[in-house]
């Protein structure tokens, strides 16, 4: 069974820093496009960013070029978004996606699996 376990979410303020974590199970992350979106409340899923499975980062979110970034452990299946600079329009349920055949699809369309989320809040 493959599944996917973000954690890391939690309560901020406003220029701190938070890491996420995903990790995968019944699944190797090595070849996968492995994608961050996030549901603010009341508002549509968006697409952050998706690493492609040559480790490159292509930014769905204008805002968050230049303060995310996303690493890969290959050791313990995991991924990692560090969100540096937070701001209140950050908060949201922040989810990871991963592509079983390494494409990063956009940030619209559903990848192939995907986790619970986890939540974020940033208080101004």
């Amino acid at each position: 069974e493959v599944q996917l376990v973000e954690s890391g979410g939690g309560w901020v303020q406003a220029g701190e820093s938070l890491t996420l974590s995903c990790t995968a199970s019944g699944f190797t992350l090595d070849d996968a496009a492995i994608a961050w979106f996030r549901q603010a409340s009341g508002k549509e899923r968006e697409g952050v960013l998706c690493y492609t499975p040559s480790r490159l980062t292509i930014y769905y979110e204008d805002s968050a070029q230049g303060r995310f970034t996303i690493s890969a452990e290959n050791a313990k299946n995991t991924v990692y978004l560090r969100m540096s600079s937070l701001k209140p329009e950050d908060t949201a349920v922040y989810y990871c996606e991963v592509q079983a055949d390494g494409v990063c699809t956009g940030g619209t369309r559903r990848y192939t699996y995907w986790g619970q989320g986890t939540q974020v809040t940033v208080s101004s």
